[in-house]
């Protein structure tokens, strides 16, 4: 079983900039491929960034790409998501989640807003 628990949202007006963590306790973190998503109001959870457990091939989705940058620090057990330029439809419940196949555990999410 691994626990996650993200941290770092908040309010922050167009063009600036966040950085969520996502701290991981339980089973060896290092082995799991770590996600981040969101979720707007209204709209279907979605990808936004992923980096292997290695810290290697991260990937983006085309909408965050440039200006987002996912990390993982394996001695600390947690993936951050250093997130610039944000704009108003970031505006988002962000959710991290680890697997291996799959995504098998999620946090409970934090909460992003980004006034215009």
């Amino acid at each position: 079983q691994v626990q996650l628990v993200e941290s770092g949202g908040g309010l922050v007006q167009a063009e600036g900039s966040l950085r969520l963590s996502c701290a991981a306790s339980g089973r060896t973190f290092r082995n799991y491929a770590m996600g981040w998503f969101r979720q707007a109001p209204g709209k279907e959870r979605e990808f936004v960034s992923a980096i292997r457990w290695s810290g290697g091939s991260p990937n983006y989705a085309d909408s965050v790409k440039g200006r987002f940058t996912i990390s993982r620090d394996n001695a600390k057990n947690t993936v951050y998501l250093q997130m610039n330029r944000l704009k108003p439809e970031d505006t988002a419940v962000y959710y991290c989640a680890a697997g291996v196949a799959s995504y098998d555990y999620w946090g409970q999410g934090t909460q992003v807003a980004v006034s215009s």
